[in-house]
């Protein structure tokens, strides 16, 4: 039996809250890459400095990233930019979006990018899993239950 609750505390909303802009992607993806420093994510991700800015402050603020000071030399100060484990945690939801990207919306060249296991070389796949070890192949297979912190609706 399903029981109706709310969404206005959902998870997927709140995480785009926090994630759920291009830029903010952008700079994901060159953090996940070694990117750390600021002139080299600008030139990478070609986003204006201020907008820049504005996306690292929010990713710090919000725990995805860190800053690292650092200084060449005869130079002042500066600050790189690292991932946190819920930085890193989002890794398998860049590679989602990369996936889907490659499948539906790559030129006909094919993907600008393949992501190979470092250790073996082969491709790499995701997968779902229920607890139990059973593989999920989408969302018909998936029923959502209300979690502990699911707002029930009031008949």
């Amino acid at each position: 039996m399903n029981v109706p609750f709310r969404v206005n505390n959902c998870s997927i909303e709140r995480t785009l809250d926090v994630v759920g802009e291009k830029w903010t992607f952008l700079v994901l993806r060159e953090a996940f890459s070694g990117v750390r420093r600021f002139a080299d994510m600008q030139a990478m991700t070609g986003a204006p400095r201020q907008v820049l800015s504005a996306r690292l402050a929010r990713l710090v603020d919000e725990g995805l990233l860190r800053k690292v000071p650092y200084r060449e030399p005869g130079q002042r100060q500066r600050d790189e930019y690292r991932l946190t484990e819920k930085g890193r945690d989002l890794y398998p939801l860049l590679v989602a979006l990369m996936h889907f990207g490659d499948k539906y919306l790559s030129d006909a060249a094919g993907p600008a990018v393949e992501l190979t296991h470092r250790d073996c070389g082969a491709p790499i796949e995701q997968y779902f899993r229920c607890a139990d070890g059973h593989e999920v192949s989408g969302p018909r297979e998936v029923t959502p239950e209300p979690g502990s912190g699911a707002e029930l609706k009031s008949a």
